[in-house]
């Protein structure tokens, strides 16, 4: 039986399951990686989306007032299948990602289910801490 403080306990390996990492998943404790990477389901960050986008060399769809970041994440975003489960790496970058992505989520009806934070200082951490989404790595590194 899992512990109470692992928010991997419900999730199985769920295909549906939305999984945020505030910073880089190197960042956490080495149990956290192997769990996070062993889960069967897409794993996403902004630099794997623009190495694939300069791969394909395709034109830039963004015009100079966008944020290249949040453009190409939301491609991928709309692009996937609603109840599709990942694991989003590096992103959001700051707060106003952050809200952004909850307006994304809100316009498919979908919802997180637990955000990791690998990074203490993250402009986001207080944002996913007060819609009761947080899980300190701190708090379950010992228990995944």
């Amino acid at each position: 039986m899992a512990a109470i403080n692992d928010p991997f306990s419900g999730f199985g390996l769920m295909a549906k399951t939305k999984l945020l990492i505030l910073g880089s998943l190197d960042s956490l404790p080495e149990s956290v990686m192997n769990r996070v990477r062993s889960l069967n389901f897409e794993h996403v960050s902004p630099a794997g989306l623009l190495r694939l986008e300069i791969s394909r060399r395709s034109p830039s769809r963004v015009s100079a007032g966008d944020d290249p970041t949040l453009a190409l994440l939301r491609r991928w975003f709309f692009a996937r299948k609603p109840d599709a489960g990942f694991v989003l790496t590096d992103f959001p970058a700051t707060l106003l990602h952050a809200k952004v992505f909850d307006e994304w989520l809100e316009a498919r009806d979908e919802t997180l289910d637990a955000v990791l934070v690998s990074e203490p200082s993250h402009p986001a951490v207080e944002h996913y801490r007060t819609l009761g989404l947080l899980s300190e790595t701190a708090d379950f590194a010992s228990t995944v």
